[in-house]
């Protein structure tokens, strides 16, 4: 499985860990990114036509009109069998009870001479949500994100997907779009969507802030558009790494890593294990579950070049191992799954014990599946509600605060050399 199998000992392994992590860096970034910035160009310069245009050349599909009638969606609904738009509605359920919870509070403060401060929470306008078509179609994606944003409180959800064959999009991501509230869709993908999205269109209306995650295009996209716009994160290749020890079972460490492989041929897929049985006993595992897979040739592509299975001394050396790669998923397949986690810095999502696979994660359990990848993990967190939010500070001075502390405040703007900043002040004070 993968480049260099099993290996013995952490450094050959956190060099193979950190390689797996940049690997969607290098120079073809810069190209990309060039043609990236083209078509934001074009979309920004010529509107609705640039994006009738770029979804014929790229999608082979001219969608005009670009909105599909909220009817449309409403339609995709009720045609949805009923135990697929069972499985949905407890998905919703599970996921706004979970959000619901995120909701931050408003934060007043009385300091010592009677001056209040604050900090008040109040939603964007309008949230762009990008929903991928291409290899899969996610309706799960649409209720990650649409959820969290009309738990903020967000007024306008716009959520862009790319036309499938025919034109129309995936059925059942139309019907989670109906589920969750989203009124407002257009069938269009790519990076030509995030720009419409970041400048507007005579059609699309400009957002606020553009979550959900897409191919490199639309990732490149969203890093081009970051300040115009807000952003949730620039998503890379999905990740999986399951730390194990001899409780865990070589059938099922298999499933979970050929779970993350399935995705795209960049995915990648990790075991630390205590064990060289459990690690003998996977590669012949993961063959096994691959006859006959729907997608044995995206996932042996991942599992060959992004697989990884490390023997390590103890589970210390793992955590370790794990802290460095940062993994966007993590599951924890060992005796005392509570214990381990506790040693665990950088993750985006942590997976406890046996019967919590990471598609409960992606599915229903509750908290986002949209997650920090290539090692974001170190210092980002999953999509939220605070992603549609934005707060403000408050401040309130009365005469005896400003008196206490004027001085203080004019001896400090004059040592930066701003005289107006003191002399607002001093006037007050005199």
């Amino acid at each position: 499985m993968g480049k260099g199998g099993i290996q013995e000992g952490p450094s050959p392994a956190a060099q193979r860990l950190a390689a797996i992590a940049g690997r969607t860096s290098g120079g073809r970034m810069k190209e990309e990114m060039a043609r990236v910035e083209a078509i934001l160009t074009q979309v920004q310069e010529q509107g609705d036509r640039a994006l009738l245009d770029l979804s014929e050349r790229f999608d082979g599909i001219r969608p005009d009109p670009l909105r599909i009638p909220p009817e449309r969606l409403a339609a995709a609904w009720e045609a949805t069998p009923a135990a697929l738009k069972d499985a949905l509605a407890l998905a919703h359920q599970r996921i706004l009870a979970f959000h619901e919870q995120q909701r931050p509070a408003d934060l007043a403060v009385t300091g010592p001479h009677g001056e209040r401060l604050g900090r008040r929470w109040r939603p964007v306008e309008r949230a762009g949500l990008y929903v991928p078509g291409g290899r899969a179609s996610y309706p799960s994606t649409v209720l990650m994100n649409a959820v969290p944003a009309r738990v903020a409180g967000v007024g306008r959800l716009v959520m862009v997907t790319p036309p499938g064959p025919g034109g129309e999009p995936n059925a059942t991501v139309l019907a989670a779009a109906h589920l969750a509230g989203v009124e407002e869709v257009y069938r269009v993908g790519g990076a030509q969507a995030i720009g419409a999205l970041a400048y507007g269109t005579e059609t699309i209306p400009a957002v606020d802030v553009i979550s959900g995650p897409g191919n490199l295009y639309v990732t490149l996209a969203k890093k081009a558009v970051y300040g115009r716009v807000a952003i949730d994160s620039l998503a890379g290749p999905s990740e999986v790494l399951v730390i194990a020890d001899h409780t865990a079972r070589a059938d099922q460490v298999a499933a979970d890593l050929l779970a993350q492989a399935e995705h795209d041929p960049l995915a990648a897929a990790i075991l630390l294990t205590t064990s060289e049985a459990l690690a003998a006993a996977v590669p012949a595992a993961l063959e096994a579950q691959l006859q006959g897979h729907p997608r044995a040739e995206i996932t042996r592509t991942a599992l060959n070049d992004w697989g990884l299975i490390v023997v390590c001394d103890n589970l210390t050396q793992a955590a370790r191992l794990s802290d460095c790669f940062a993994p966007e998923h993590l599951e924890l397949l060992v005796e005392d799954p509570e214990s381990l986690a506790e040693q665990i810095q950088h993750a985006g999502a942590i997976f406890l014990g046996p019967y919590s696979p990471e598609a409960v994660g992606d599915y229903l359990a509750g908290p986002n599946h949209t997650l920090p990848t290539s090692g974001t993990a170190r210092f980002a967190g999953a999509l939220s509600v605070e992603t549609f939010l934005r707060h403000t500070s408050l401040i309130q001075f009365n005469q005896k605060a400003l008196e206490a502390t004027g001085a203080a405040v004019i001896t400090l703007a004059e040592s930066e050399g701003l005289h107006s900043h003191a002399e607002s002040v001093r006037r007050r004070l005199n």
